[in-house]
């Protein structure tokens, strides 16, 4: 029965991935490997074979796949060594799901398909922090052909520069085979940074029995299978040694293993291997150093893999189920153009963060703000990205909230206002950004304070209860009396757009503030002061009556109160509609939604009048204001036109131009997340998934 299920399976997924990898889709780049900020390969081609694979900083961490067909071999992954010509499949298709990418490739008379498949769901926290990618082969030919796969890792991948010395091994544990490569100087959460790679822990490169496959631990192992159709006999045991060595001669070894998948015909045929990283520690968090959320009751690394390899097949059937859902409902919120953005931003998501345990279990989740300045808990990056987890999960927005507030309510944080990160990941133990602790003077007081009121509130709505709130009531309470007194006609400060340098009289950061302080009342009214809370909901309202002449212009609203002739996206007004404030008339989403129709430039929405740049989430956002279909198209349209034609190759940039569509800053961040706010806005549909069972 066991080997009936298995071709039945191959044939379902052979069948599946040919079909709907038909037409070639072509992101900026590709995923391969999501997991967090450490643990994150990439393509950065159009190709799989055109360039090594690497980190998502653009750091090599290469992967070679071949395969040997009747004794003939290719290339379909990785470029391969630079002195050895091996010839590449042709790839002729490729799909990006939520959490499945397949390549479709051909030579010969044999179609071959590599399908990469990250179990993240977002509402099972064990699958989801087990850091575990499933690489599937499945091999079908017309007539009969000799085939034989070999995947080989570079040890590259475990460490942060290739001049550190490496050690390797092999090992078994339950039905698997494990190749495992790691820094020969093992010192956990040693450093901290932006653009670093992880250089502690252990890659491994996990097969099953069932495959009969062959492995070497050895710098040669790709030549000898491209020569010879077989890896080396013996094992590279000289250790450590550098990824990048003086000479290839004295390189370290690299993990290879071999899987002949026999003559192959009309019938598919498949094997997978296993992908993993495991480290001890995960972040440290106002000193104490938290292991990975899977590791939370004492899990070992052999248990996890073993339990991994169990749930291969359901994993598969439970991932490609939630892909096909999911896909489906995105297009019914926004259209095809709409799902594809969102599609290609939700492994890029999940993966810029680091998801651990608390010393009770409690999970707490750690964003990264890659390719900015490297902080850890940034309030304005999990602001952005909140409806992605509002929309899947709330309790994963309050394991991001939960250990700001924390810091917030230590003596240590003495100003009125929100905190703006937790330090530089990943240690996460104090703020670090405009000046820390020591002072106000570049710091973004009204932006955190209002993020934090807005997301405390839409949290709880979708928990169902104020526990939270009631928890933290002193900092979020402090929080609104500021904004109260602050937030109307904002000071010369920083918003979340910080590269665009300070700026008084912020339009769009006081209608933050104002939603802000309605938000607050609800809140109040959901811990039981009925009171406060009508006398802030009374403000909130009188104050978004007052903004209305502040920032009229004309046509449209200003970017600034004092700048005439302005303008800019009012991305926040969004949580009126999605809080039901219902502060602000429809009349201002409308003459703005009309505006900006008549400045779409071929990338996108202009972020504001300064310059021709935008950020991918507020363009989402903004365009959520909409009142008709047609109209967020518009805004959708051009950003998926950037999507295929935009030139920077990189996993998804936030800040790019319009006019050019190069990248202007950021990439692979977690704020892609904001895209989620088109379908939380719809409630029916954001009910369906928050209830959904992933089983």
């Amino acid at each position: 029965m066991k080997a009936i299920s298995e071709v039945s399976r191959a044939l379902l997924l052979f069948a599946l991935v040919t079909v709907t990898a038909s037409a070639q889709q072509r992101p900026p780049a590709v995923p391969l490997i999501a997991h967090n900020p450490y643990f994150s390969v990439w393509s950065m081609a159009d190709k799989l074979t055109d360039q090594d694979t690497k980190h998502w900083t653009g750091a090599r961490q290469p992967l070679v796949g071949l395969a040997s067909i009747d004794g003939k071999t290719f290339r379909f992954m990785g470029a391969g060594p630079r002195n050895l010509e091996i010839p590449a499949m042709e790839q002729n298709g490729l799909e990006v799901t939520p959490t499945h990418t397949v390549y479709t490739f051909r030579a010969g008379k044999v179609t071959l398909t590599a399908s990469f498949f990250t179990p993240a769901l977002p509402r099972d926290l064990d699958v989801l922090s087990r850091p575990v990618t499933y690489l599937t082969i499945t091999a079908a030919g017309e007539g009969e052909h000799d085939v034989t796969v070999m995947v080989d890792v570079d040890p590259a991948i475990a460490v942060n520069t290739p001049d550190q010395p490496v050690t390797w091994s092999r090992g078994h544990v339950g039905p698997l085979t494990v190749l495992s490569t790691g820094s020969r100087d093992q010192q956990p959460l040693n450093r901290s940074g932006d653009d670093l790679r992880i250089d502690w822990g252990y890659f491994r490169l996990a097969v099953p029995d069932a495959a009969e496959a062959s492995f070497a631990l050895s710098h040669q192992a790709v030549r000898s299978f491209a020569e010879t159709g077989a890896l080396p006999a013996d094992d590279l045991i000289d250790m450590p040694r550098m990824p990048r060595g003086r000479t290839p001669e004295e390189a370290a070894a690299h993990l290879a293993v071999s899987i002949p998948l026999g003559k192959v015909g009309a019938a598919p045929v498949s094997r997978h291997v296993l992908f993993a990283y495991t480290e001890d520690y995960d972040i440290e968090y106002l000193g104490r150093k938290l292991r990975p959320y899977w590791q939370r009751n004492g899990m070992s690394t052999a248990e996890m893999l073993t339990k991994a390899e169990a749930e291969y097949q359901t994993l598969e059937r439970r991932g490609t189920a939630f892909d096909k859902e999911l896909t489906a409902d995105l297009e019914k919120a926004g259209g095809a153009d709409y799902a594809r953005i969102a599609t290609l931003s939700y492994r890029q998501t999940l993966a810029a963060h680091g998801l651990a345990a608390d010393f009770d279990g409690t999970p707490l989740m750690f964003p990264k703000e890659n390719f900015s300045n490297g902080c850890i808990a940034t309030v304005d990056v999990f602001y952005p990205s909140a409806p992605f987890f509002l929309f899947f999960n709330p309790a994963l927005l309050q394991a991001q909230i939960k250990p700001i507030l924390e810091y917030a309510a230590l003596p240590r944080w003495r100003f009125p206002f929100a905190p703006h990160d937790l330090g530089t990941y990943p240690l996460a133990n104090g703020q670090v950004y405009g000046g820390g602790e020591r002072t106000e003077e570049d710091q973004m007081p009204v932006e955190e304070s209002g993020n934090l009121l807005i997301l405390v509130a839409a949290m709880e709505q979708e928990l169902g209860n104020w526990e939270f709130a009631q928890q933290y009531w002193p900092q979020l309470e402090k929080w609104a009396a500021y904004l109260l007194d602050k937030g109307l006609d904002p000071e010369n400060q920083l918003s979340t757009d910080d590269f665009a340098g300070h700026l008084a009289h912020n339009a769009n950061l006081s209608i933050k503030a104002i939603d802000a302080l309605a938000a607050f009342a609800q809140m109040a009214d959901g811990v039981g002061k009925h009171e406060e809370a009508a006398r802030y909901r009374a403000l909130a309202a009188k104050m978004a009556v007052e903004w209305q002449k502040l920032a009229i212009d004309g046509d449209h609203y200003k970017l600034a109160f004092d700048k005439p002739g302005s303008w800019s996206q009012k991305y926040n007004l969004v949580w009126d509609q999605i809080l039901c404030l219902n502060l602000f008339p429809a009349t201002v989403r409308q003459s703005e939604m009309a505006f900006y129709l008549k400045h779409l430039e071929k990338f996108g929405l202009p972020l504001d009048s300064r310059a021709s740049y935008t950020k991918l989430d507020w363009e989402i956002w903004t365009a959520t204001l909409a009142e008709n279909p047609a109209d967020f198209q518009k805004i959708a349209k051009p950003i998926n036109r950037w999507i295929d034609e935009g030139p920077t190759r990189v996993p998804l940039t936030d800040w790019y131009d319009t006019v050019d569509g190069k990248q202007q800053g950021f990439q692979a961040r977690s704020v892609v997340g904001g895209v989620y706010i088109k379908a939380l806005a719809d409630p029916a549909l954001a009910t369906k998934w928050r209830n959904r069972s992933e089983q």
